[in-house]
């Protein structure tokens, strides 16, 4: 019987004004203030990345019609008996169907969001998502919802109007569902760590721009990948111990110095390195579990911040179990 697991390898400003305002009007409570600070800061985020509130639903989408085209392509070549012989129940199959439908409707959820904020929304890219079989299928799938979860939450702190971000929450939640699906239908831990992961939206988009043959002229977004990062021949990301040694490679990996491991439940910042030598590669290090982002990088900061500036090559996606 094909093994799923085996094959796992691969988006109010005004307040300052009433703050300024004059003695006529009323002050701002502490939490008031609480809020406009925030906001402020996800302001300055926003703007240090060059990225408007309609840019972040432009990425969103991105994901979203990628995710779309990716069910619909899957279950139009691989029959049902193909998911059968995985293990999957016909209940399971019927759920995992019923994913690509609810990406479908998000697509449509920010198209018109976009559309009437007077924005054209980007259109459907050509994709090739290399998958042979149905076990390929789910396993990209399982990667695929992880990094759909980090894109939403990674944008939020970018996001500065409310209704927006309702609507981003609204679908993360069930992006959030159809990943512990997928994890569980697959036999693996459902839910391996007790936080997801956020993730820049430059490093999902170096996740997705492998997936994406050519897009249509407009619908390229402002967003540079990332340098490929993979595993050394002979080995795989699929199933790694921490503790083990691994070889990367990467057209970067002669100026890193750093391998940086970002994942759910790590304490300050997200992101543990360990020490990086082109001929030897890097140790996994303990207290990792299930999906796994690994970058290179020029700097390990003891903060455990990974700061996109100091990304040499990545992310790629590794499970540690």
């Amino acid at each position: 019987m094909p093994s799923i697991i085996k094959s796992l390898g691969v988006v109010v400003a005004g307040l300052a004004a009433v703050a300024s305002a004059l003695p006529a009007y009323p002050k701002l409570t502490r939490s008031q203030m609480k809020i406009h600070n925030f906001m402020k800061r996800q302001n300055a985020l926003a703007a240090a990345a060059g990225l408007t509130d309609i840019d972040i639903l432009q990425f969103a989408l991105t994901l979203e019609l990628l995710e779309e085209a990716f069910y619909r392509e899957g279950f139009a070549k691989f029959p049902a008996d193909q998911f059968q012989a995985l293990g999957l129940a016909p209940e399971q199959i019927t759920d995992l169907t019923q994913i690509g439908k609810t990406e479908e409707a998000h697509v449509i959820t920010l198209q018109g969001a976009i559309a009437q904020a007077g924005t054209k929304p980007v259109e459907a890219c050509t994709y090739n998502f290399g998958f042979t079989d149905a076990a390929g299928m789910v396993a990209t799938a399982a990667v695929l919802e992880n990094v759909g979860v980090s894109a939403y939450l990674g944008a939020a702190k970018l996001v500065t109007d409310p209704s927006i971000l309702t609507t981003a929450g609204s679908i993360l939640t069930v992006e959030a569902r159809h990943q512990t699906f997928i994890r569980a239908a697959s036999k693996l831990v459902a839910v391996p760590q007790p936080f997801d992961t956020p993730l820049s939206p430059q490093q999902v988009f170096s996740l997705a721009a492998p997936f994406i043959a050519s897009c249509p002229e407009g619908s390229n977004l402002i967003l540079t990948a990332f340098p490929t990062l993979t595993m050394a021949e002979g080995q795989s990301a699929a199933a790694v111990q921490a503790g083990a040694t691994i070889k990367l490679q990467s057209d970067a990996a002669a100026n890193a110095a750093f391998c940086a491991f970002t994942t759910g439940g790590l304490p300050a910042g997200g992101t543990a390195f360990t020490a990086f030598d082109p001929a030897v590669g890097c140790v996994v290090p303990q207290g990792l579990a299930g999906i796994v982002y690994v970058n290179l990088a020029s700097e390990g900061p003891l903060t455990g911040v990974l700061a996109d500036e100091i990304i040499l090559a990545g992310p790629m996606v590794m499970q540690v179990s």
